[in-house]
């Protein structure tokens, strides 16, 4: 068989495997080729392949019709609304009051156009319980939620969690339409869905799409402009666009997978793919807005980074990546580069240069993985961790914590945005330094503090003129502190080494 030869029957096999109708034996005979030997022993390593290409011919499609029906009663349409509040500005000093005056410049009273939002929520218990994104009901003092049927309700908020961007929402009354919870976890890729939801103002529309990918994570722009936080989505080629946000993400059965919450666009509107919520994550998160108001989230309290395999890097960082893990001796995981004193991980026995592989009995590739993995559950929980030490596998389990490394129930969830981690000043450092108190911060790993350029080990005496000797006083007075106009944390206090100082941690939102 001549080299022409095998090429031509190499793509008369192909043609075979894509159409399932094509006869080999023939084409190649009117080509004029002459063969040796028999014809079909040639092909039969390819008999599996076309069995299966032929398997795949004869699948009906994908029938999305009762999948639709459960989903357009069970989503709604929800218009938040922003009334006209009265606010005070503080106006830039002039020259004069600058030199003779307090420095201060005048303030004056504005008042703020009312706001109108529209979005999507499902309906997920049929006494009224929704599930919509953050970035819907952000800031609302009024939330209308109207139903396929045409019914209006007032809505109230249960519980928001920026980090997630999910909130928690609840009509009076009872026997309302729901969609059934399915697995995420479960999701294949190339698994058809639908996502459901009023886009541009138009109510329960429906678009199809199949999963593209899993666990993605990247930083890219909800539809109101913001960059979202969480970095494990569900990522689908069904059309999502601007009032699609807390929609459904349905799988064929007919079962909630999702919430959609935003969409990859260079121009703001749906040009190839978007990004869901899974409901391994919702789930969790729903539950804790539901018992405690706020949700409950766990940490490791390690600062960490993928290696070996990331497709979310660029070719530079790959090739660094995967001789990092050469080095390590493991194919990919999460590289501890740094380790929180007081944290769940510290607390395990893990050190810097451990590669964690497992978490809760699920393969970690990276820190996506990781993230994922936690977002399920709470502080206090105790999960099993398989890691690399020395190029040998260890195994250990680990209570997890809070960002401030206890496994308390927290009240408030605002410490989250700090993004550090906190202890109780040790006898012997009140002792070597002279002092009587303090807070001693054992980890950054950013958030505010990070930004106002707190590291590791600085020790807060006051916090706006006030001592503090615990976290929950620091919680107490940040709390006031983000009720106030100015919504700023003035730290004073010193390092190890005896160095003073100063800090303004800004508490506005971005």
């Amino acid at each position: 068989m001549n080299m022409t030869t095998k090429k031509y029957l190499k793509v008369s096999a192909i043609a075979l495997v894509a159409c399932g109708a094509v006869s080999v034996t023939t084409f190649a005979l009117n080509a004029g080729e002459k063969e040796e030997g028999n014809f079909s022993e040639m092909f039969s390593q390819n008999e599996e392949t076309v069995k299966q290409a032929a398997a795949i011919t004869n699948l009906q499609p994908v029938d999305l019709t009762q999948a639709s029906e459960i989903a357009v009663h069970a989503v709604v349409h929800i218009k938040a609304t922003q009334l006209s509040k009265t606010k005070t500005v503080q106006e830039m000093p002039d020259i004069f009051d600058f030199f003779f005056g307090d420095g201060r410049g005048q303030q004056r009273q504005v008042q703020t156009q009312p706001r109108v939002g529209f979005g999507s929520g499902v309906i997920i218990s049929e006494d009224g319980y929704i599930v919509t994104n953050y970035h819907v009901v952000e800031g609302a003092d009024e939330i209308t939620v109207k139903l396929n049927d045409e019914r209006e309700f007032k809505g109230r908020v249960i519980g928001t969690d920026a980090a997630s961007d999910l909130a928690l929402v609840k009509i009076e009354g009872k026997g309302f339409p729901t969609l059934p919870i399915g697995n995420s976890d479960a999701l294949k890729v190339g698994e058809w869905v639908i996502a459901v939801g009023n886009p541009f103002n138009l109510n329960s529309t429906v678009t199809a799409g199949i999963v593209s990918a899993k666990a993605r994570s990247l930083t890219a722009t909800a539809s109101d402009g913001k960059t979202a936080s969480l970095q494990s989505f569900i990522q689908t080629d069904a059309a999502i666009n601007q009032g699609n946000s807390g929609g459904a993400l349905v799988n064929a059965k007919g079962e909630l997978v999702g919430i959609n919450a935003m969409l990859y666009s260079p121009t703001g509107a749906y040009s190839g793919y978007g990004f869901a919520i899974p409901t391994s994550i919702m789930k969790k998160v729903v539950s804790d807005l539901k018992t405690y108001g706020s949700v409950q989230r766990a940490v490791l309290g390690i600062a960490g980074r993928s290696i070996g395999t990331d497709l979310t890097t660029d070719d530079a960082q790959a090739e660094q990546m995967k001789k990092q893990a050469e080095e390590l001796g493991v194919k990919d995981g999460v590289y501890v580069a740094e380790v929180t004193d007081g944290g769940a991980a510290a607390a395990a026995g893990i050190k810097k240069d451990d590669v964690i592989t497992e978490l809760d009995g699920k393969k970690v590739k990276t820190f996506t993985d990781l993230q994922e993995i936690l977002a399920q559950h709470r502080p206090g929980d105790k999960i099993s961790v398989k890691y690399i030490r020395d190029k040998k596998e260890h195994s250990t389990t680990m209570t997890l914590k809070n960002s401030q490394g206890t496994t308390k129930v927290t009240k408030n969830a605002d410490m989250d945005v700090l993004g550090a981690a906190f202890r109780p000043l040790p006898d012997e450092l009140k002792k070597q330094l002279g002092i009587s108190y303090g807070l001693q911060v054992t980890g950054v790993t950013g958030g505010k503090m990070k930004e106002a350029g707190i590291t590791k080990g600085f020790i807060i005496l006051k916090v706006n003129g006030s001592p503090v000797k615990k976290t929950e006083e620091l919680e107490e007075i940040m709390k006031q502190a983000s009720q106030s106009p100015e919504q700023v944390l003035f730290l004073s206090g010193m390092y190890p080494s005896g160095k003073r100082a100063n800090f303004a941690v800004d508490l506005a939102e971005d």
